[in-house]
This record gives C-alpha cells, structure tokens and sequence, in this order.
C-alpha cells in the first residue's frame, strides 16, 4: 500500500482508504454485523488506515461498527464522517450551528470518541456553501476539541470550488471515476493550489466498473440501485455515477478491450483515478474482504499504459459526456 499526505493536516493516508456507505446495511442489500466487521479488519491488514462513514449510513450503524473495529486494533485509523443529512426537511434553513452539534455529538458517540478526525457536511444543497456562518461554526468545533479538522462532501463541481475558498477547510469528496471526469478540468488543481485534499467517492460507479454485469443484472430491493435509478430517494448521481446503467455497461465493453491482464476490471479504474497526483485518497467500498484485497492491491499495480489513458478519455467523451458533464 503506497500512501500519500492529506491536504494540509500532515496524516499519512493510504491512497486507497473504505468507503463504508454498504456497511450500514441501508442501501446496498443486506449486510450483517459479522460480515462488517470483517470487511473492516481486512482493511486494516491490507494497510488501509481511513475511513470515510457518515451518521445516516443505517441511522449510526455504520460508526457504531467502525467504532468496534478501533478498540480493537494498536493501528492509527483516520475516520471520516459526515453530517447534516438527518435533517428534516433537508433545507437550507435547517442548517444551524446548534442543528450540526446535536448530530456531531451523536457522532462522538457512536464512534466513540472525544475527537473527530474529519468531519464532512453531508451533500448539503448548493445555498449552504455561501453561508460563510456554517464554516464558522465548524471552526467553533475545531476550537472545542470536538473536531480536528473539517470538510464537504459535494454533488457539484461549483460546490467544491466554493467551499475551497474558506480558509479553513481541509478536504472537498466528490464523484470522480472514469463516468465523471469534469472534476479533472479545473478542480482538482484549485485544490492543489490551495493544498486541500481530495477524496473521490463512488469511484466504480456503483459496480458498474467492476464489470461484473449485465443487462439482466438483479438488484436487492432495499439496494439504491435498484430504488434510486431515477433519483427517487437522494441525487441520481449517486446511483451509476448518474450514467445510464444501459449505457454504462457499453462503456465498459469499450474499456475491457484495453484492460491489462494483470488488472481487475475494477482495479483499472482505482487506478485511473490514483493516476490523478492531486488525488488524496480514493474510497470504493466493500462487502467482502476479497473486494477489499482487490481494491487495495490497485495501489502497488504499475502505472496505467498510455493506451488506457487515452481509451478512457475517449469513451468518457464519446459515450458518457453528454450525459452527467454539465449535471454535476
């Protein structure tokens, strides 16, 4: 595992960190406690030290099972949550300093801890990020030792270069994979610029770059992407990166041609998004721990040949562009 720094807070971070999103069991089918504590001790015997969860990944489970995992290993594991989307309604209006502190000190809880690491506003809508009151009140967290470092979690390219312009802010997630390239026009080196550290989340579009499907593909019913193909329960670009799952598996065909034989399908495409140097750290998440031995290995792999690179880029814009550039 290769490791790379984390914006401006001096960690170490292994460049292929677990999304745990499918470790809350309320969106990706059914996983239980076993099978996510596994996945979690697997990744840190691949060398994986951060997490990224959130406090509605199954209303709290998901930190309270990361939590197990932490008393039980010596490792320096940094978590990554995220908050403000139990609010309800989700409006503008409803973020407040005294809203996000009664869901941080939730967090505490659930993970517990005194401190967090990193904490994330959750997707919030765009309006949040011009409220300059709402980053100050996360510098009133960080000031009271409830928080170490703050940052967003976005939907849009817009919201991430927004959100650099506060001083204090430490990292910017958002969906970057070979379906949703805009970030790589102009965001990721205003992030450089301004040394804030990029975490690119749904990096195989939701499987889609596996390769592991099909047209006749079945999904679980309490799985977003059997509920969420049309954005019926949160933005659509969370589900397939927002491509057409029809589309997306024409896509994939395209880039199967040009895969190395010493690469998974979904390795490729972990390592077409390390190949980006502004990149912090990426978080495919796992329900085995022969997908989190697969996604980890993606790291020590060779570079991508040009060929590839360019088969990528060709495909984003000839199949995939129309679709999600201008959305997101």
């Amino acid at each position: 595992m290769k490791y790379r720094e984390f914006g401006k807070t001096g960690w170490e971070v292994s460049e292929v960190g677990l999304g745990t999103w499918a470790l809350g069991s309320d969106a990706w089918g059914d996983v239980d406690e076993d099978q996510a504590l596994e996945v979690l001790e697997e990744a840190i015997d691949q060398g994986i030290n951060f997490f990224d969860t959130a406090d509605v990944y199954g209303d709290g489970v998901s930190e309270q099972r990361i939590a197990k995992v932490l008393d039980e290993t010596d490792e320096r594991i940094y978590v990554a949550t995220k908050f403000g989307r139990r609010l309800e309604p989700h409006m503008p209006g409803r973020y407040t300093k005294e809203n996000l502190e009664r869901f941080l000190d939730r967090s505490l809880k659930n993970l517990d801890v005194d401190t967090i690491d990193l904490i994330q506003l959750h997707c919030p809508p765009t309006e949040v990020y011009y409220r300059p009151e709402i980053f100050e009140a996360l510098e009133e967290f960080v000031e009271q030792g409830k928080i170490q470092y703050y940052g967003v979690s976005v939907e849009k390219v817009e919201e991430g270069l927004k959100a650099i312009e506060y001083p204090g802010l430490t990292s910017v997630q958002i969906i970057f994979n070979i379906f949703r390239q805009r970030p790589a026009d102009l965001f990721l080196r205003r992030c450089r610029e301004e040394n804030v550290a990029v975490i690119p989340r749904v990096p195989l579009a939701s499987g889609l770059l596996t390769g592991k499907y099909g047209k006749d593909a079945n999904f679980p019913e309490n799985d977003h992407r059997n509920f969420n193909r049309d954005g019926e329960a949160f933005d659509v670009g969370e589900t397939f990166a927002g491509v057409d799952f029809e589309t997306g598996l024409e896509a994939v065909n395209r880039l199967e041609a040009v895969r190395p034989e010493n690469y998974s399908m979904a390795q490729m495409s972990i390592k077409w998004i390390l190949s980006h140097d502004e990149v912090s750290v990426v978080i495919p998440g796992a329900k085995s721990k022969e997908h989190v031995r697969d996604n980890a290995e993606s790291s020590d792999l060779p570079e991508l040949p040009p060929e590839v690179m360019k088969e990528a880029r060709n495909t984003y814009e000839e199949l995939i562009k129309e679709q999600v550039h201008h959305r997101w």
